[in-house]
């Protein structure tokens, strides 16, 4: 079992309801829970199904350097990398700002 975080951004409430289901929603979009990894990996299933136009990173405990591991799914500003074993982000242009 491990402690598992998902934030959506821009979800269909059909999605937000079903993690409701399994997680608790600390904030809006924001759900947290204690799975095991098969678990984990069917909720993001769900998840990545599930998110439409939205967007969504869900982050969990890991025995790594950095000590979680995270994926994203959808459209956002915040593109993971991966620099020496490590996964970082990196952020696209603000295309808002440069118009």
């Amino acid at each position: 079992m491990g402690f598992m975080m998902i934030v959506l951004e821009k979800a269909p409430p059909s999605l937000r309801g079903r993690l409701s289901v399994w997680m608790v929603e600390l904030r809006s979009g924001v759900y947290a829970g204690n799975y095991s990894v098969r678990v984990r990996d069917m909720i993001w299933d769900q998840v990545v199904s599930g998110i439409g136009k939205g967007n969504a990173v869900m982050a969990w405990h890991t025995p790594n350097d950095a000590g979680f591991d995270f994926e994203t799914v959808g459209i956002n500003r915040r593109i993971p990398r991966e620099m020496d074993g490590i996964k970082l982000i990196s952020f696209l242009p603000d295309v808002k700002k440069q118009k």
